[in-house]
């Protein structure tokens, strides 16, 4: 009961979280003033400290830690990926093209992670191709 309720809790956060960065991503190319609203800058973070609590309860409820799995070992590598390139697309990059190039590159490991999780393999969506 307890890990259906982490379980469901993640799933809810990763859907805010994607959603949200998006979202941003979009105020980003679009030149938005919204981006620099007090509650744009502080959700996320709020959302992303949710997900990332209730990563480590699932990991502890259900026994299954990176390293010992590939498939979350894979999504942990991807999770950094994602966010150093979220990083770049919505606050470090020089230009527009660079942010634009980080934001969809951000949006398509965003998508890996996704794939992985619902595959349990570190191949994503490519798992019926091995």
């Amino acid at each position: 009961m307890i890990y259906l309720a982490l379980r469901n809790l993640h799933i809810a956060c990763v859907v805010l979280s994607g959603t949200g960065f998006a979202l941003r991503g979009l105020w980003m190319l679009g030149e938005s003033p919204l981006l620099g609203r007090r509650w744009v800058r502080i959700v996320p973070h709020l959302v992303d400290s949710v997900l990332l609590a209730s990563a480590v309860a699932l990991a502890v409820t259900s026994g299954q830690y990176p390293l010992a799995q590939h498939w979350l070992t894979a999504k942990v590598v991807a999770l950094l990926a994602y966010i150093l390139c979220g990083t770049m697309a919505l606050k470090r990059g020089r230009s527009r093209a660079v942010r634009c190039f980080f934001f969809v590159v951000a949006l398509l490991v965003f998508g890996y992670i996704v794939s992985v999780a619902m595959a349990r393999s570190p191949f994503g969506v490519f798992v019926a191709l091995v």
